[in-house]
């Protein structure tokens, strides 16, 4: 029965290859977005943390995602 469902009347090996190369580019994609998404939270981090605190209490009440990037930002420090 098992054998039977891993090689599919011998093509197999192309439909776990195809499963498997999907699978990895959908983890490298995910994984090189959260790296980029992360470098650009740091950069807007450091960006806030340069202006007055009167401009950056105006920055965070008008923007919720202002807020909820510095917030993620400083748990993961």
């Amino acid at each position: 029965m098992i054998q039977n469902l891993i090689s599919m009347n011998s093509y197999g090996i192309f439909v776990w290859l195809s499963f498997s190369i999907t699978i990895l580019t959908c983890v490298l994609f995910y994984y090189k977005t959260y790296v980029t998404l992360k470098k650009y939270e740091k950069n807007f981090a450091n960006e806030l943390n340069k202006l007055s605190a009167s401009e950056k209490r105006l920055i965070l009440k008008k923007s919720k995602i202002a807020t909820q990037v510095l917030a993620s930002y400083n748990k993961s420090i």
